[in-house]
């Protein structure tokens, strides 16, 4: 007799092929109108799937733990960040939790060198003179930016997609100094030419450009804090691909409002989808809506990520990216 297919909830629209091929391998649960779930669907989803495939815009908080089903062994995130499950709680009840980690390194790098490029290079302001018609010619000295050849970069959080910005932004002449909970293996801070700053405090007084690859977890919430964003130096700009908790979002928009930081380049905000509107007012600022990791390769990547890792932890190994509480 056939083994049964596991029911597989996913929450969002996935890309066509990975769709395809998760209908073949399980009894999957499309989501074809790319809604986001409600608590209420959530909660539903848990107490009938053996598999839920959650994205980042999902809580997965214990409240929905406490009712999922005798079923679910397993939560298969769509995302590299896990900071919208409770993995300690889906631990303890059994249930295995799994992330899409490394496929979304170089997309996600790609992004922050523009907005590392368009922050200090004024690109969005110009696009707009462009568009409303506020162009009456060249000048020596209009628009001025600023270059980023010979700049200090501050990269807070050298794993993956850290490392990988550094290999982009020395290519551009960029300085590299970098704050890390664990410091890096000498034969890494050579390849990348990268200082290691023991000292947040004092990496931030002294960089021209922060950027910040490190996840959201309680320990880095706000890690950027009204305190620290003030021993940045006026001229010095803020880029963040990563999540937008781990900046004072306000204590950003007053410091750039007052001309104590230069600008600042967002991918990710503190309530996504809102987004300030302090922020949408500032020229100083370039928003982009999270899509550091949107490209058509990227989300086929992660979808087959998933599919490796419930295939895995269905015929009873253990699954390549399972996210365990001592990870975080």
């Amino acid at each position: 007799m056939p083994k049964k297919k596991p029911v597989v909830v996913v929450t969002r629209k996935l890309p066509d092929v990975v769709e395809t091929r998760m209908r073949e391998l399980f009894d999957t649960r499309l989501n074809e109108t790319d809604r986001p779930f409600s608590q209420a669907e959530l909660v539903e989803a848990v107490k009938t799937a053996d598999v839920l495939v959650p994205t980042v815009t999902d809580r997965i908080d214990a409240s929905v733990l406490a009712q999922s089903g005798p079923d679910l062994k397993m939560i298969a995130n769509f995302g590299n960040g896990v900071d919208n499950i409770d993995v300690v709680t889906a631990n303890n009840r059994g249930i295995a939790v799994t992330n899409t980690t490394g496929v979304m390194t170089e997309d996600t790098a790609d992004m922050t060198m523009a907005l590392i490029l368009a922050v200090p290079r004024r690109l969005m302001e110009g696009i707009k003179k462009i568009e409303n018609n506020e162009w009456s010619g060249w000048s020596p000295t209009w628009m001025l930016g600023h270059r980023i050849w010979g700049k200090r970069l501050g990269i807070i959080g050298m794993g993956r997609i850290g490392q990988a910005v550094a290999r982009r932004a020395k290519a551009f002449g960029m300085s590299i100094h970098y704050h890390n909970r664990i410091r890096e293996p000498l034969d890494v801070e050579e390849k990348l030419e990268a200082t290691y700053w023991e000292s947040l405090d004092q990496m931030l007084a002294r960089m021209d450009v922060v950027s910040i690859h490190c996840p959201h977890t309680p320990a880095t919430y706000h890690l950027l804090s009204a305190r620290r964003l003030k021993l940045m130096k006026p001229d010095a700009y803020i880029v963040n691909t990563a999540r937008g908790e781990v900046v004072d979002e306000n204590a950003l928009i007053r410091q750039i409002e007052a001309g104590e930081l230069a600008g600042a380049g967002l991918d990710v905000f503190e309530h996504e989808p809102a987004v300030n509107p302090r922020f949408t007012k500032c020229e100083k600022v370039v928003l982009l809506p999270h899509m550091g990791s949107a490209t058509i390769e990227g989300r086929i990547d992660m979808g087959e990520k998933v599919i490796i890792n419930i295939k895995a932890f269905m015929d009873g190994h253990r699954p390549p990216d399972r996210v365990l509480p001592s990870m975080l």
